[in-house]
């Protein structure tokens, strides 16, 4: 194993001041009769900002305020969301809220903290604080879970963060995986952007926003290869089923679905998902064949924040 390990804890909570000029730089399956609302717009009433989706049990999604730390639950079928867990509550501090993803099985809900350089960790049924923990300094920016744990990546480091996972949702030691090979290339700006699982989570894939690229990495040794045939400008959120990844571009309001080879070493950009409601969306998540995404807005001047409803076309 190429991991270390580092201590878990509690450390002095910092401001989210500064999380949107920043990031200006840059789940599970369910029937197809999980149809959106005519709409397809579902406004998170009160969110001073936006970046994060995942999704929960049935048609319930959770987005979070990047800014405030601040998460919100709605429902896809009924076309509303509504503020759920309020970090005023329980922090005299903003937390951060950037990529997310959802335990349905522990009901966990996994928050990457931007540039807090932690993770946050809730309980969805009652909403209150299980833990965090401090990963590294720089941009925490996403999280995918697989069966063992939650791994998190870092815009400004060329390693990812695995915090284990116990079968019934005891939380363990965050152990840090150096990459090699060329998801490990820093440039200035956001390097490192969105993870996903893939092959039961014997792989993960991570998006490098400099690069326009997406990488296979081993979870195991830290190895990384390029996806060969796949160019991504402005890449972000990524969400994997099978060999199909959806790439969010951010900046050019688009979703990419690619097919990808049978051993990942290389895809190809079969479709082009847009949306004249979609304002800069930045993650995705999928409920049978409907993707959400978060219009982030970033560097626009501040209007109502939405999760946006298209279809997956897969």
């Amino acid at each position: 194993m190429a991991r270390t390990t580092q201590n878990s804890g509690k450390v002095q909570r910092r401001t989210a001041i500064g999380f949107i000029a920043l990031m200006g730089l840059l789940a599970p399956v369910l029937p197809a009769s999980a149809s959106p609302p005519e709409d397809s717009v579902i406004v998170l009433k009160g969110a001073t900002s936006a970046e994060g989706i995942a999704a929960g049990s049935g048609t319930t999604f959770y987005a979070g305020d990047l800014a405030l730390g601040d998460i919100y639950r709605g429902d896809i079928r009924e076309g509303k969301a509504r503020l759920f867990i309020d970090v005023s509550e329980f922090d005299t501090q903003p937390r951060a809220a950037v990529g997310m993803k959802a335990d349905t099985r522990n009901n966990l809900l996994f928050v990457a903290g931007g540039g807090t350089g932690k993770a946050f960790v809730y309980d969805t049924e009652s909403g209150e604080p299980v833990d965090d923990f401090t990963l590294a300094p720089g941009f925490i920016n996403d999280v995918a879970l697989t069966r063992d744990g939650a791994w998190f990546t870092n815009s400004a480091a060329g390693e990812l963060y695995f915090l284990p996972v116990g079968r019934h949702g005891e939380l363990g030691t965050v152990e840090i995986l150096p990459l090699c090979g060329p998801a490990a290339e820093l440039t200035p700006g956001f390097d490192l952007n969105g993870i996903a699982a893939a092959k039961g989570g014997r792989v993960l894939i991570v998006a490098h926003s400099n690069n326009r690229a997406l990488y296979t990495v081993d979870p195991e040794t830290g190895d990384s290869a390029l996806i060969e045939g796949v160019d991504v400008p402005n890449v972000d959120g990524i969400l994997v089923r099978g060999h199909t990844v959806w790439a969010v571009q951010n900046f050019l309001n688009q979703i990419v679905r690619i097919d990808l080879s049978n051993d990942l070493s290389s895809g190809e950009i079969e479709d082009t998902i847009t949306s004249p409601h979609f304002d800069v969306p930045t993650t995705v998540a999928r409920f049978g064949n409907t993707l959400a995404a978060v219009n982030a807005q970033f560097m626009r001047p501040a209007s109502p924040h939405e999760v946006v409803l298209v279809p997956a076309r897969d």
